[in-house]
């Protein structure tokens, strides 16, 4: 908004040159992240009281770990303010006609309105399950499905009418039509190796990285401050590819897929590492406040769809190394366990207990430790992925 504001200011007092500065992306990029860290410390305390006087507290497990039965009460839901600020520090910063910032805003808000919806059930509504995982998972796929398809076509083209006229193209042709190379499967640290994957593959992978993406994170969101480090580490490494993909000179000489307009999702990542730091002010160990379904949801989405958009779902894979071990360890414990009671009669655990920060708190590791030692591991994960850059 700031943008077309700062050109048209500009086209009636040609002497306002300095208004140029808004068209530099990297400028507006720490103006949004300033804006939204400034938003969520100026009302954050709000929300937190609001939260409080709501009686929206977050329901301990007493089966769980027990140090964590001191935290029940704690205000939840606080994910609202990740997003508050997100959106309004994108708003203001970000070039309107950039139609991969609005996807990313749509997924991101979207899943967010799937776990506002669960917390909302769980916290008010007093109902343990919140939101049916069927009916949760519908809403998810239909979100993801959308943007899947919709970008399968974006990312090839450079228009909204190109998009639409490939689209055609597709569905006269029989759904035969193949992709451009920029849409393919890129695989990290090698220069000309990459996937085709046609319009069907590059949906199915797409969705599965955008909904596996948000389930991972929310799995990850256990502990004081565990999850949203390694969100505003992984984003920001994403923003920095963002950049470079939209950069017609920097994606030639790194050997990237070149994809115009990509460069604006690094207004957005920067948006997220505020809001995403602003929110560590208060969920920083004791927490003040978690999350919730409505933030994790929202920001593992929101980091799946910029990993589809600049064509690096498998470096996603590598940097978000922590995201994808805690699903893991949840997929497995459930599995064996299934398995091991069928065969013996008796369920059997890999874990200690799931997801994987869990293992560790049972094995003797404190709270602090595990969150301090998750984010060492996800910085070094987050530097092998933009080694990739260089490492061919």
């Amino acid at each position: 908004m700031l943008l077309s504001l700062a050109q048209w200011l500009q086209g009636l007092y040609p002497d306002l040159g300095f208004l140029r500065i808004f068209q530099y992306i990297t400028f507006r990029a720490v103006m949004a992240a300033m804006t939204a860290l400034l938003i969520g410390l100026a009302f954050g305390p709000w929300v937190i009281r609001r939260l409080t006087e709501m009686k929206i507290g977050q329901p301990i497990r007493a089966y769980g770990v027990q140090q964590h039965l001191a935290k029940s009460g704690t205000p939840t839901m606080g994910g609202v303010l990740v997003l508050i600020g997100i959106g309004v520090s994108t708003l203001l910063w970000f070039d309107w006609s950039n139609r991969f910032v609005w996807v990313v805003m749509l997924v991101t808000m979207g899943f967010g309105a799937i776990g506002w919806v669960d917390d909302w059930r769980k916290v008010v509504d007093k109902n343990p399950e919140g939101m049916a995982s069927r009916e949760k998972f519908l809403w998810q796929s239909l979100i993801g499905l959308f943007a899947a398809i919709y970008l399968a076509f974006s990312v090839s083209e450079t228009s909204f009418l190109g998009v639409v006229q490939l689209f055609i193209r597709w569905v006269s042709s029989g759904f035969s039509t193949e992709l451009p190379p920029k849409a393919d499967l890129l695989i990290p640290f090698f220069k000309t190796i990459s996937m085709p994957l046609g319009v069907w593959g590059f949906v199915a992978l797409s969705y599965f990285v955008i909904v596996g993406t948000s389930n991972a994170v929310n799995f990850t969101d256990g502990l004081d401050g565990l999850a949203i480090m390694p969100v505003v580490m992984v984003g920001s490494a994403l923003g920095l590819f963002a950049y470079l993909t939209g950069s017609s000179v920097f994606s030639k000489y790194l050997l990237l897929p070149y994809i115009p307009g990509a460069g604006e999702l690094l207004i957005f990542c920067a948006a997220m590492a505020g809001a995403g730091l602003a929110f560590l002010w208060f969920n920083a160990h004791p927490a003040q406040v978690f999350m919730g379904d409505v933030g994790a949801l929202a920001l593992g989405g929101g980091l799946g769809t910029l990993a589809v958009i600049t064509r690096q779902e498998i470096v996603l894979g590598i940097m978000g190394g922590i995201f994808v071990a805690e699903v893991l360890s949840v997929m497995l414990q459930v599995s064996w366990f299934k398995f091991t009671k069928k065969k013996f009669g008796e369920g059997r655990r890999i874990f200690k207990m799931a997801p994987l920060h869990h293992h560790f708190e049972k094995s003797g590791w404190n709270e602090t430790q595990v969150v301090i030692r998750f984010w060492i591991i996800t910085m070094l994960l987050c530097l092998i992925g933009l080694a990739s850059l260089k490492l061919r």
